[in-house]
């Protein structure tokens, strides 16, 4: 029961990680101070991949782990969960999302829903640098008080309908929180919060080092990324099945 429902747990992870007179602002104005709050056009379009290496911490189940990230412009992604002893891996390759199942070792393919989450996070700096690319829209949404704190709203939406709300500190312009809806490898629907902190520079960029994520209102990975690299080269087969 308890890897059943940590596979659950990991699965909620990909899925599951940016002024007072916000109205007088338009969209694309709010987009480009994200933009370059995060390092600007050029540095943002001159990472080709990027891979980030830390702990995280599964609260509700008192277990800790590593956790690696990869991600390949425009629409790869792989995740790679070591904890208890298991090497859990999760990716999409630009067309196939699949996984490892723990409790067999054999690699599986995702259905349809997971596979069109997972596609929609994979998608790197390309959905703010060229949204209309991939369908993807931005509607600026009336300002939103967080413990005493307002911040700027912007929906993602795209072409298949799926929206994902950010929360934008108007003071940095960097993300303070994403919130989003998809469904569970149980078929139900869920929402997933990812809150970001620590934001550091590295190289070029401003990056966010610590992310704590909440599914259904509940604290459930607290993520701290202790290394950031980008274009290292990662191969595009090192995120397809082997066929296992």
């Amino acid at each position: 029961m308890k890897k059943t429902a940590l596979i659950l747990l990991l699965f909620g992870i990909a899925f599951g990680l940016i002024p007072t007179a916000i109205h007088a602002q338009s969209v694309q104005d709010v987009l480009d101070k994200m933009i370059a709050a995060q390092g600007g056009r050029n540095a943002l379009a001159a990472v080709k991949d990027s891979t980030y290496t830390g702990s995280a911490e599964m609260v509700q189940f008192g277990m800790s782990g590593t956790i690696t990230l990869y991600q390949k412009e425009p629409n790869k992604m792989r995740m790679d969960i070591e904890v208890m002893g298991m090497v859990i891996t999760q990716a999409f390759d630009g067309d196939i999302g699949w996984y490892i199942n723990p409790q067999t070792g054999a690699e599986e393919l995702m259905n349809e829903q997971q596979a069109a989450d997972m596609k929609h996070q994979a998608l790197g700096s390309d959905s703010l640098l060229r949204p209309a690319l991939y369908g993807i829209t931005y509607q600026l949404k009336p300002k939103e008080t967080i413990n005493g704190q307002d911040y700027i709203v912007i929906d993602q939406v795209f072409k298949d309908g799926l929206r994902s709300t950010f929360y934008v500190d108007p003071a940095t312009h960097l993300i303070y929180k994403i919130k989003t809806s998809g469904t569970s490898p149980a078929g139900t629907e869920m929402t997933s919060e990812i809150l970001s902190a620590d934001y550091q520079k590295e190289g070029d960029l401003v990056v966010a080092k610590a992310q704590t994520i909440y599914q259904a209102g509940q604290e459930f990975v607290r993520l701290k990324f202790s290394k950031v690299v980008f274009n290292s080269g990662l191969e595009d087969q090192f995120f397809k099945r082997t066929g296992k």
